[in-house]
């Protein structure tokens, strides 16, 4: 047999019922069906063995080929169909299609694994109001095609989020495309965006389908889209609203199915009124927007994302570290965190390289952040009562495993210590 000649195992079956028992004993990569079993039509066996075995590879072949048959068979899940009498090129050529495709699969599968080794596995679940209202928002929207737009300061997990909603959405299984907006010229980003053919430009030795081609059917993340050029914007808003581009030095007009999500850490409608953004391309990004809330504005959050970080770093650095020391924690809380969440898993990924203990100590915290941590209100310092009553909140926080067990140790209502909370978040945001 023409399978066996290319160094593969062969099994084969008289018919369907024993089909189906020989891949319950002993599953294989790759089936090919007749689609005429004499009295057992071959695309019904073919629900069959998916069901049976879900990922095997079936490849069709029939001496009776059309479209209408072969678009069926697609359709229920077969791989390929090959047209009877075939050769043993034809099936040589199958097998190493399939062979490419599945190679490429485990490339994808290696490039994920590698992306969340790096990057680490971040949850969005959130005991503070805020974050919840945003995560709920943006995870019901991200099963729509509508266009979403992340707010918020640099180092608040925009681009991880984005690549979430891309995992959630519709188009989850097209590629996610990164287009950093302020990373290149206005030339170069516009050929980076929509591609360009040889000749268009100067250094233009060939043609590129660009990023927009690239996200075909999946999604396209803008990331900082506020410092996108006003010559890109008309662009990018035809893209939105008709789907269609062109590359550049190209007439022919192409179309892409992606869905846009955007980030910036601008204020988008302050730059309308300057004038350095369309007020159109606004409105049409804006459909579905969520502002991410700055690290300081979540003290809620802030041990339980430092300790998946110690977790994750721990774990790939191979050191047993069991937690913080009580004056880390503590100097958590008291700090602003102007780099948010990036600045955090930066600071405790320092601080498992560095720790030689147990637990992490201050010594491990980088200099300039104990300085600017300080030590503290203390009782009888001359200082307000407001200031030392908000030094307390903290270091209670920060002490507890959730908002109402700190509530019930400070002698108050969670709604009480919320409000509080955000009267602190905005004295440090103000003051910041």
């Amino acid at each position: 047999m023409a399978v066996e000649f290319m160094g593969h195992k062969a099994e084969t079956a008289p018919g369907g019922p024993r089909a189906l028992r020989m891949l319950e004993e002993d599953p294989c990569d790759v089936c090919f069906l007749d689609v005429n079993l004499g009295g057992e039509n071959g695309l019904d066996l073919l629900d069959k063995i998916l069901k049976a075995q879900p990922g095997i590879v079936v490849v069709l072949f029939t001496a009776y080929a059309n479209i209408s048959t072969a678009v069926e068979a697609m359709r229920r899940g077969a791989f390929d169909f090959i047209p009877k009498p075939f050769t043993p090129d034809q099936i040589r050529q199958v097998l190493g299609k399939i062979e490419r495709e599945r190679k490429l699969e485990q490339r994808v599968r290696v490039l994920e694994a590698q992306i969340t080794s790096e990057s680490g596995v971040i949850t969005f679940e959130s005991v503070e109001p805020a974050m919840q209202r945003a995560a709920q928002i943006v995870f019901k929207a991200a099963e729509t095609p509508a266009t979403i737009l992340l707010l918020g300061p640099s180092g608040t997990g925009k681009s991880v989020l984005a690549r979430e909603i891309h995992r959630r959405g519709a188009q989850r299984d097209g590629a996610f495309v990164t287009v950093n907006c302020p990373s290149l010229s206005r030339e170069l980003l516009e050929s980076e965006l929509f591609g360009h053919v040889k000749g268009s430009f100067t250094g233009a030795v060939g043609d590129t389908m660009g990023k927009v081609a690239a996200a075909d059917g999946g999604t396209l993340f803008l990331d900082e889209i506020g410092e996108l050029p006003l010559e890109i914007q008309p662009k990018l808003l035809r893209l939105l609203q008709e789907r269609e581009y062109e590359r550049v030095g190209e007439p022919k007009v192409r179309r892409a199915n992606v869905r846009v999500i955007a980030a910036t850490n601008r204020d988008l409608e302050a730059e309308v009124k300057a004038g350095k953004f369309r007020e159109d391309l606004f409105y049409r990004l804006n459909v579905i927007n969520v502002t991410l809330p700055p690290l300081r504005e979540r003290p809620g959050d802030l041990m339980q994302l430092a300790n998946d970080a110690l977790r994750f770093f721990g774990d790939g650095m191979g050191k047993r570290i069991k937690g913080f020391a009580p004056e880390v924690r503590e100097a958590f809380v008291r700090y602003e965190w102007p780099g948010n969440l990036r600045e955090l898993r930066n600071v405790i990924e320092r601080a498992v390289i560095l720790s030689s203990g147990g637990e992490i100590v201050m010594a491990d915290l980088p200099e300039q952040f104990s300085a600017r941590c300080g030590s503290g209100a203390q009782v009888g310092a001359r200082l307000t009562l407001e200031a030392l009553e908000n030094e307390h909140i903290r270091r209670i926080i920060a002490s507890s495993k959730s908002l109402e067990e700190a509530a019930r140790t400070l002698g108050i209502d969670p709604a009480t210590l919320y409000r509080k909370r955000q009267k602190m978040a905005g004295a440090q945001g103000a003051a910041g």
